[in-house]
C-alpha cells in the first residue's frame, strides 16, 4: 500500500482573489463538536474555499491535515496511502508498518485498522479534511471509510467535503449524534454577501436592481455570482450592462455543462432534460416524461447532483436551481426542439388526470394546445369556485390569451363567476356584458346550466352583492322559476333571491326559499352557496325573533365555514352576524365582540365600495348594539351613525330603517339614543324549520330518515324537535301532533 502523495494534495489550495470572509459559517465550524462534519454542497458552492480558510484559523492551526482527493485515489490503498500520508505529516510517529505490505480486506480489518485507531488515539486532539470525497465510489474504498468513521478515536475529528450527500455510515452516526452537517442551504450566500463580493469584483457597489437581479438568478450559488461579476467588472461603460450580463450568464451555464453535465450517465442527463420543462420535480409528473425509473432517478440526482432544491412543502419534491434550469432549457431547445411541445402536452396530461388544473393550463399553453387549456378551465371552475378558490380560477384565466376569454361566452360567464366569489360584481357585471355579446347557441357551462341561465344567476347575484335588492329578487325569481336543473345554479340564485326577500322583511317568504337553497348546495357540493344560505337563514331567524333557530343555523354555518376554510371570506359575514346577536341577546358582550371582528375581518375580503351594502349596515347596527351593552353611548352613536350611512346606500334598506327606528325610539339611558333588539315574539310560535319537522312527524319517518328528506342534519332535526315539544308543551311526537292541530299550526 506503499506510494508517495504529491504534495499538492496534502495541502489546501491557494484562495481565489477577492475573498470574502464568512465568519457566520466559520463560527459554525469553530463551534462543532461532534468528531465527523460533513459538509455536502454542488459544484461551485464555496465548500473548498470556506475549510481552507477555516483550516488557517488559530483554532485549527497545529491540529488540521489536508487531503485533496481525485479518481486517482478511487481504489482501497491509494485512499489509504493517501489519508496515511496526510496523518504523518501531524502525528510522524505512526507505526510504518500501516502502510506497507500490500492491502487486502482480512489485513485491512485485522491489523491495519485497529492499530491506526490506536496510535491516533494515543496523541492529541487532530483534524482531518479530506475535500472532494465524491470522487470514491469504489465499494471497497467506501467500506474501509466507513469502517474508520465508526470507530474514531477520541479527539480525532474528520471533515468530509462533498459534492454528494454521503450515504451510508450517515444515517447511523446522526442517529448517534456524532455528524454535525453544513448543506447548500447553508453555504449560499445571503444577499448581504452577495452585494460584498459583487462590490469587491466591481471595485464599487453594483446598483440595487443588478444586485438583486443577479442574486435571484444565482440563489446565492457562489460560483455563479462569481462568475457574472467577473464578466460584469470587464464591462467598458454601463450601456452595454445588459450584454456583458448576457455572458455572465453563458459563463455560468457552460461550467455546469462542465462540471454538472458532462459528468453524468446517459440516462441521468436524458432524465435532467425530459424533466427539466416541468416547474416541480415529483415522482408522478417526472415518471410521466422520463419512464418508469424516474423515481430512483430522481432520489439519486437530487443526492447527487444537489441542485435540485427541496420544495418546502412536499418533502419528496425538488425543483431545478435556477442556473440548471437554464442550462437545461438551453440544451434541450438546442438538441431536442422537437419534444418540447411533446413534453409539456405529457405534462399537462397527467396533471389534468390528478385535477392540478394550474399546472395543466400552464402546460397546455406552453405545449401549443390552447382548446384543451380552455377545456381544463371548465372541467374545474366550478369546483374551485365553491371552495372559495375565485382567485384561483382568475390565474387560470390569466393563462388563457385575453383573446380567448373575451372571445368565449363560457369564459365569460367562469370570469363573472370568480368576480363574485371574490366580492368584485361590477367587475363581473363588465363580463357578463361581453358574454351576452358573444352567447351563441346553448351552450352549457358548469354543471347543466345554459350560457344564459348561468348568466341570469349571475346577474342576480351581482345585484345581490350591489345592495340592488329589488332587482335581485326579480332576477332570482325568474331564474330559479326557469329551467334551471337542480345543480348550483339555482342554490345561487335561490341564495340571491332568499337574500333580497330578507332585507325587504319578507321572513317567511326568504326563510322558505333559503332553505330550498341550503338543500340545492348540499346537493351541489357548492360551499360557497351553502355558508352563505345558512347564515343568512341565521340572520333572518335573528331578525324574526327565532333566536333558538337561529342558533342552530349560525351553528351549522360556522361549522361549515371552519370545516371549508373560509372564515376569511365574505360569505361567511351573515353567520358571524347571526352568531353575534345571539351573544348580545344572552349578554355575552366580550364574546360577540370577537365574533364581530371575525365579521369584519371577512367583510375586508370584498372591496369596500362594492360588497353588500346592507350587510356592512347591519354589521354597524350590530356594533352598535354591543357598545349600548357597554353603557358607551358616544361609540354606540359613531356605529349607529355608520349604520345609518350604509342603510342610506341601500336600495330598499328595509329591514334596517325598521331596526333603526325601533331602536331610537324605545330605550333612552342618560338621555341617550340607545340601541335595543326586536321583540322576542310568543313562545309558542313555531319557526318554518320547526314547522316543516312538525309536518314530517305525522308520519312514520324516523329522525333520521326526516333529516335525509329535509336535507338537514339528525342533530339538526333533535334539536327542532325538542323545541317543537317545549313550544307546544308536549311530551312525544304523537301529543306534539295533537297539540299543534288544536292551536291551527297543522
Amino acid at each position: 500500500m506503499t506510494s508517495s502523495v504529491p504534495a499538492f494534495k496534502l495541502r489546501p489550495p491557494a484562495q481565489p482573489p477577492h475573498l470574502l470572509s464568512r465568519p457566520r459559517l466559520l463560527r459554525r465550524l469553530d463551534m462543532v463538536k461532534e468528531p465527523v462534519v460533513v459538509v455536502s454542497a454542488p459544484a461551485g458552492a464555496g465548500k473548498t474555499v470556506l475549510l481552507t480558510e477555516w483550516s488557517r484559523r488559530p483554532a485549527a492551526r497545529g491540529q488540521c491535515v489536508w487531503l485533496s482527493l481525485d479518481a486517482h485515489d478511487n481504489t482501497p490503498d491509494r485512499l489509504w496511502a493517501g489519508v496515511l500520508g496526510a496523518l504523518r505529516h501531524a502525528r510522524p510517529d505512526l507505526p510504518a508498518h500501516l502502510d506497507g505490505g500490500e492491502w487486502r480486506v482480512d489485513t485491512w480489518l485485522e491489523e491495519i485498522l485497529p492499530n491506526l485507531v490506536t496510535a491516533l488515539g494515543a496523541a492529541g486532539p487532530l483534524t482531518l479534511i479530506l475535500d472532494g470525497l465524491e470522487s470514491i465510489t469504489d465499494a471497497d474504498a467506501t467500506r474501509t471509510l466507513e469502517d474508520f468513521l465508526i470507530r474514531l478515536p477520541q479527539g480525532f475529528r474528520i471533515v468530509l467535503s462533498t459534492r454528494y450527500i454521503p450515504g451510508s455510515p450517515l444515517p447511523t452516526l446522526r442517529a448517534r449524534g456524532l455528524t454535525a452537517e453544513l448543506d447548500q442551504r447553508d453555504l449560499a450566500f445571503t444577499p448581504e454577501e452577495a452585494r460584498a463580493v459583487l462590490t469587491a469584483l466591481l471595485g464599487s457597489a453594483p446598483a440595487p436592481e443588478i444586485s438583486g437581479a443577479l442574486y435571484e438568478a444565482t440563489e446565492g450559488w457562489a460560483a455563479g455570482l462569481c462568475l457574472v461579476g467577473r464578466t460584469l467588472a470587464r464591462s467598458a461603460n454601463e450601456a452595454d450592462t445588459a450584454g456583458y450580463m448576457a455572458r455572465g450568464r453563458q459563463a455560468v451555464t457552460e461550467y455546469l455543462a462542465t462540471e454538472v453535465l458532462h459528468r453524468l450517465t446517459t440516462e441521468q442527463r436524458r432524465f435532467l432534460l425530459r424533466t427539466s420543462v416541468l416547474d416541480e420535480l415529483s415522482v408522478g409528473p417526472c415518471r410521466a416524461l422520463a419512464g418508469a425509473r424516474a423515481g430512483v432517478l430522481l432520489r439519486e440526482l437530487a443526492r447527487t447532483v444537489q441542485l435540485l432544491v427541496p420544495v418546502a412543502a412536499e418533502p419528496s419534491a425538488y425543483r431545478h436551481h435556477r442556473a440548471l434550469s437554464l442550462l437545461l432549457s438551453d440544451v434541450l431547445e438546442a438538441e431536442a426542439s422537437h419534444t418540447v411541445d411533446s413534453l409539456h402536452r405529457s405534462a399537462a396530461q397527467w396533471y389534468s388526470r390528478q385535477g392540478h388544473t394550474t399546472a395543466a393550463v400552464r402546460h397546455w399553453m406552453l405545449g401549443g394546445d390552447e382548446s384543451a387549456a380552455v377545456a381544463s378551465v371548465l372541467d374545474g371552475w366550478e369546483e374551485a369556485i365553491s371552495a372559495g378558490h375565485g382567485a384561483q380560477v382568475s390565474h387560470w384565466l390569466d393563462l388563457l390569451p385575453s383573446r380567448t376569454v373575451a372571445a368565449d361566452a363560457r369564459l365569460c360567464v367562469v370570469a363573472a363567476m370568480a368576480a363574485l366569489s371574490e366580492g368584485a360584481p361590477e367587475a363581473a357585471r363588465r363580463w357578463l356584458d361581453v358574454a351576452r355579446l358573444r352567447q351563441t347557441g346553448r351552450q352549457t357551462v358548469g354543471e347543466g346550466g345554459t350560457v344564459s341561465d348561468a348568466a341570469a344567476v349571475a346577474q342576480a347575484v351581482a345585484c345581490c352583492l350591489k345592495g340592488e335588492v329589488l332587482t335581485a329578487d326579480r332576477l332570482g325569481e325568474s331564474a330559479v322559476a326557469g329551467t334551471l336543473p337542480l345543480t348550483s345554479w339555482r342554490a345561487l340564485a335561490g341564495t340571491a333571491r332568499g337574500a333580497a326577500l330578507l332585507w325587504t322583511c319578507r321572513y317567511e317568504e326568504a326563510e322558505a326559499l333559503l332553505g330550498e337553497a341550503t338543500r340545492d348546495a348540499h346537493a351541489a357540493g357548492h360551499g360557497l352557496a351553502l355558508v352563505r344560505a345558512l347564515g343568512l337563514r341565521s340572520v333572518c331567524a335573528l331578525l324574526a325573533g327565532r333566536h333558538e333557530l337561529a342558533r342552530i343555523l349560525s351553528d351549522e354555518a360556522l361549522e361549515e365555514v371552519a370545516t371549508l376554510g373560509l372564515d376569511r371570506h365574505f360569505v361567511s359575514v351573515p353567520a358571524y352576524l347571526g352568531r353575534a346577536g345571539l351573544l348580545l341577546e344572552e349578554g355575552l358582550v366580550e364574546e360577540a365582540e370577537r365574533v364581530l371582528a371575525d365579521a369584519e375581518a371577512a367583510l375586508a375580503g370584498s372591496p369596500p365600495t362594492e360588497g353588500e351594502p346592507h350587510m356592512r349596515a347591519l354589521w354597524h347596527f350590530t356594533r352598535s348594539r354591543l357598545e349600548s351593552a357597554r353603557f358607551d353611548t358616544d361609540a354606540a352613536r359613531t356605529f349607529r351613525e355608520a349604520a345609518e350611512r350604509a342603510a342610506a346606500r341601500c336600495e330598499s334598506p328595509g329591514i334596517l330603517t325598521d331596526l333603526l327606528g325601533r331602536a331610537g325610539e324605545d330605550a333612552v339611558v342618560a338621555g341617550e339614543d340607545t340601541v335595543v333588539p326586536p321583540a322576542v315574539p310568543r313562545p309558542q310560535d313555531l319557526s318554518l324549520g320547526e314547522r316543516r319537522v312538525l309536518r314530517a312527524l305525522c308520519g312514520s319517518l324516523t329522525l333520521r330518515e326526516i333529516a335525509s328528506e329535509l336535507y338537514v342534519s339528525h342533530n339538526t332535526v333533535k334539536t327542532q324537535v325538542r323545541a317543537i315539544f317545549r313550544k307546544l308543551d308536549a311530551h312525544d311526537r304523537g301529543e306534539a301532533v295533537a297539540r299543534a292541530r288544536q292551536c291551527g299550526v297543522l
